[in-house]
């Protein structure tokens, strides 16, 4: 396998996987269509910057230590585990009723609130052992032979986060007609508790995953 045909069967593997509806997908379009599409891309943003950052694990080292550790997997897996059931639980039992009281605070408070959704986006991306797992699995099949691995995983990992960026920047054009309906205050309410529930949902796969 040459390195060509390597790209070109990796982007069409990782491409099909970026769509895959997933808890990444579902902060993005929840943050774009109850906050508006700035918060959404920084949610985006986080979200692709912890590919990158698990790609760069991966390619030194430390991914392989998740996927051999049975005791570092287990503490990963059950904080990403606790953080998405806490943000489940939060927005089931004080769901929002608006979300124009950004418009009342400061610049400086604007920024925090709007960054908010960036860690947010990192730290679900991050707090997900089975990402790192799933790299050190999936991209080392792409590498050609006598290519250094190392660099090379990560450029596959680059190429996931570019596809991630191209896929986000669809869905933030995609649910930009919706903002407008979704601002209304029984449907903010809704939106959160389904938010929520998904969170839930997702922390509990998280917790019967097995490496």
């Amino acid at each position: 396998m040459t390195v060509t045909q390597s790209v070109i069967s990796f982007v069409v593997a990782a491409g099909l996987l970026t769509i895959t509806p997933g808890l990444d997908t579902a902060v993005v379009v929840r943050t774009a269509t109850s906050e508006g599409a700035k918060r959404g891309a920084l949610a985006a943003l986080g979200v692709v910057l912890g590919c990158l950052i698990w790609g760069g694990a991966v390619a030194i080292g430390l991914g392989a230590l998740l996927a051999a550790s049975p005791l570092a997997f287990t503490v990963l897996k059950w904080a990403g585990v606790a953080y998405l059931v806490w943000l489940g639980l939060h927005l089931i039992r004080k769901p929002r009723t608006s979300f124009a009281l950004v418009a009342a605070e400061g610049s400086s408070d604007r920024a925090r609130a709007a960054f908010a959704w960036f860690w947010k986006g990192l730290l679900q991306n991050l707090l997900n052992p089975k990402i790192a797992v799933f790299y050190i699995s999936f991209l080392p099949q792409f590498t050609p032979p006598g290519v250094p691995t190392a660099p090379y995983v990560f450029l596959l990992a680059a190429i996931h986060a570019g596809l991630g960026v191209l896929w986000f920047s669809a869905l933030l054009l995609a649910t930009r007609p919706l903002l407008r309906q979704s601002r209304r205050p029984g449907v903010v309410k809704a939106m959160d508790r389904l938010t929520g529930c998904v969170f839930m949902a997702f922390g509990v796969k998280l917790a019967l995953a097995r490496r």
